[in-house]
């Protein structure tokens, strides 16, 4: 039986909810998220009833949240149903978040017709989606509703944009006319780079001695090529903080560039002679505000023009798909092999510093609370291989997204692009819906969990297999070392009343809302976790862990960079 409102196909007998339903499933929407009222009830059973999956979320924010991830971690265009008015704008956050990462993501909304401005969920739904940078495509006629519906889909798949599709109800309730049933479209087609330019990187790599691939998010269907150009012309290999497991298993591979990068990858890139970008935007959390890019050459390969220099100049720009770009190169050198940056020494240091946990550190644990350093490390030896990582936004943010090891692209998302707390649990949520084969693990301070709470009943409901870690200091720790003096701009002495909070019994919250949860203060209550692992028992684990209060050490870049220049930057 078709759940309720979803309706038969067929001329005179589907309204325009039911037909952009129809259709978008058609097109290729497999998984939907949102949160449902009386605007959007209708398209999301259509939805439904032409084979997509849904999940309902407990807050708006947190529906789009699951809907960027999902389509992060799948390369598929995932869906988000919201109501009009206010339930589009809780929905805001979310949508700037996934805008701002370039993901495929279809926002579909009611919205009040414009013969009733005066009513209560009357706003400007247009001006919202533009002020966060997404693309915005009204359903204005009955006659168009189809095949507007289809061409937002469209322009999300194939220019990976988030597009905010706005339904009128008057336009959703009228009956639809017959629409031919065509077939899909193909995606756009990849740029290739020129000759030229292909014959300039490949000469300008023969004569580097130093060379270094950076691989960013667009890079992520490019790893064999980009590995194999690497390896003939010794080449080191980064990634950008939004591609880790990209080329992590590589023994040439250097780490992350930038912000989160080892100080043995920063002082590499530092002494590089070529540095290769692919795909990645190179923003300022990549570069130190352009202290890595200072002597060396940078070539920029990206398949949109404007992305080019965008946040940095370069001295040489190649418009063309990564994947493409990087097999012509190879063709063009031919199999002539270099040793480039790939030295005896380099390797030695690799083994010996390359890796977060070789950085040498001064354990702050106490008999109350864990350092979260050490903490961190000992999971990455408990997990498994086959996991997931996400994380959310704070001091604590980098243990969890740099000291865990994931498996390949798919096991990391890094929703860190607008700066937002909060996110991070329906976010794990976003991952473990879409690879239900693993063990997701969210990163989340407890300032985050708190905001984002409602989401893990999500989590509950859904029987996920989910641990989610609360990186516990009591307080906005990023502020707290901040204005206590311990990161630029500070000062000892601040009243930080306003950012520190009372203990909270986290696992006893988490447990209320049917969770399993533990509380951790030493290395010791790690075996809860390990039990839970091995049982492999539906739902998710709630790891309280009381931390000792320690200073990231990204913090001076996320708040002043190497300008000085206070205000923060997101990994590109």
């Amino acid at each position: 039986m078709s759940p309720v409102g979803a309706g038969p196909a067929g001329a005179g007998t589907e309204t325009v909810a039911q037909q952009v339903g129809r259709l978008l499933a058609a097109e290729g929407i497999r998984q939907v998220f949102g949160v449902v009222g009386s605007g959007n009830f209708v398209v999301t059973n259509a939805l439904r009833a032409h084979g997509a999956s849904y999940v309902a979320a407990r807050h708006e924010t947190g529906a789009t949240v699951m809907a960027d991830v999902h389509a992060r971690t799948t390369g598929e265009v995932a869906a988000v149903s919201l109501h009009q008015g206010c339930g589009y704008s809780n929905a805001v956050t979310g949508i700037a978040e996934a805008a701002k990462s370039h993901t495929p993501l279809l926002v579909l909304t009611a919205e009040t017709p414009a013969s009733q401005p005066l009513a209560n969920f009357a706003v400007d739904q247009a001006a919202l989606a533009g002020a966060v940078g997404a693309e915005f495509v009204r359903l204005d006629s009955t006659a168009t509703a189809g095949a507007d519906a289809v061409r937002a889909y469209r322009r999300a798949r194939d220019e990976r944009r988030t597009v905010v599709l706005s339904m009128p109800l008057d336009v959703q309730t009228a009956i639809a006319p017959t629409l031919a049933r065509g077939t899909r479209a193909t995606t756009r087609s990849r740029p290739c780079a020129t000759p030229d330019a292909v014959t300039d990187l490949a000469t300008r790599l023969g004569h580097a001695q130093r060379p270094v691939f950076l691989c960013g998010r667009g890079a992520r269907e490019a790893g064999p090529a980009l590995r194999e150009l690497a390896r003939r012309t010794g080449a080191l290999l980064l990634t950008s903080a939004v591609a880790r497991g990209l080329v992590e298993d590589d023994a040439w591979h250097v780490g992350c560039m930038g912000g989160f990068g080892t100080p043995l990858s920063q002082e590499l890139v530092r002494d590089s002679d070529l540095l290769v970008v692919w795909g990645a935007s190179l923003n300022r959390w990549t570069s130190l505000d352009g202290a890595l890019l200072s002597r060396t050459t940078t070539v920029h390969v990206d398949d949109v023009e404007h992305a080019i220099g965008l946040h940095h100049p370069v001295d040489v720009g190649i418009v063309g798909d990564v994947d493409r770009t990087a097999r012509a190169v190879l063709h063009e050198i031919g199999d002539v092999e270099h040793q480039g940056y790939r030295a005896e020494d380099v390797a030695h240091r690799l083994k010996a510093e390359g890796r977060w946990r070789d950085v040498p550190y001064e354990d702050n644990s106490t008999e109350t609370t864990v350092d979260p350093r050490t903490l961190t490390f000992a999971l990455d030896d408990l997990l498994p291989a086959e996991r997931a990582v996400v994380t959310d936004v704070g001091n604590f943010s980098g243990w969890p997204a740099m000291f865990l090891s994931v498996p390949d692209p798919a096991g990391y998302c890094l929703p860190l692009a607008f700066q937002c707390v909060g996110l991070g649990l329906a976010a794990g949520v976003g991952s473990a819906v879409a690879q239900p084969h693993r063990v997701v693990v969210c990163g989340v301070g407890d300032g985050g969990f708190h905001m984002g709470l409602a989401e893990l009943e999500t989590a509950v409901r859904l029987r996920l297999r989910l641990l989610v870690v609360v990186y516990d200091d009591q307080a906005y720790g990023a502020e707290v070392h901040h204005f206590a003096g311990t990161a630029p701009g500070g000062a000892a002495g601040v009243d930080l009343g306003t950012v520190t909070f009372p203990p909270t019994d986290i696992a006893a919250i988490a447990r209320g809302l049917g969770a399993a949860a533990v509380t951790v203060k030493s290395l010791e209550d790690l075996g809860a976790i390990a039990d839970w692992l091995d049982s492999g028992t539906p739902g998710p684990l709630v790891a309280h862990a009381r931390i000792s209060p320690t200073p990231s050490w990204m913090l001076a870049h996320a708040f002043a960079g190497e300008t000085g220049r206070v205000g923060t930057s997101a990994p590109d």
